[in-house]
């Protein structure tokens, strides 16, 4: 299994929405510009991710995203599935004809692999990750990045 952009960029934008779901709704544009992840992009990924009720949106001034269960709710394979992401390491995508039309010698052992990291991830929630020190001090560095940036944005 290889995890795509798709499902990084997935992750990343469900835990920076996570990080300040509490103060505000969050617009695609904070997140794009924060997390350096185009807005295009983005769009395309909340849809998929608003689909399976993960995020919410918010009408109106103010308006953006917000999550769409508690923190301790959204784990980490419901974000990667949500986007379509495969969590399948054997070569012929579960369906067991690997070779030559049959299951390969090694087949059980790819596909008990990909169960194990599909509950790996199954088991790690946004709540998790925000009670992480490392994610905690990596927030506070892009916030007062970002926020330093907004500041020198507005016109005088």
């Amino acid at each position: 299994m290889k995890l795509s952009t798709k499902g990084r960029y997935a992750v990343t934008a469900m835990l920076d929405l996570a990080l300040h779901d509490a103060d505000r709704p969050v617009t695609l544009a904070d997140i794009s510009e924060c997390q350096a992840i185009s807005l295009s992009y983005l769009e395309q990924l909340f849809a998929k991710l608003r689909q399976h009720g993960l995020v919410k949106g918010v009408r109106g001034p103010g308006g953006g995203y917000r999550l769409g269960r508690s923190a301790d709710a959204i784990t980490v394979a419901d974000i990667i599935v949500a986007v379509d992401e495969r969590m399948d390491i054997t070569r012929c995508s579960g369906n067991e004809d690997c070779y030559r039309g049959e299951r390969c010698l090694t087949h059980l052992l790819w596909s008990d692999l990909s169960a194990q990291i599909f509950d790996f991830l199954d088991g790690i929630t946004l709540a998790h990750l925000l009670a992480s020190p490392t994610v905690q001090a990596a927030a506070r560095g892009q916030d007062a990045r970002y926020r330093r940036r907004s500041i020198e944005h507005v016109p005088a």
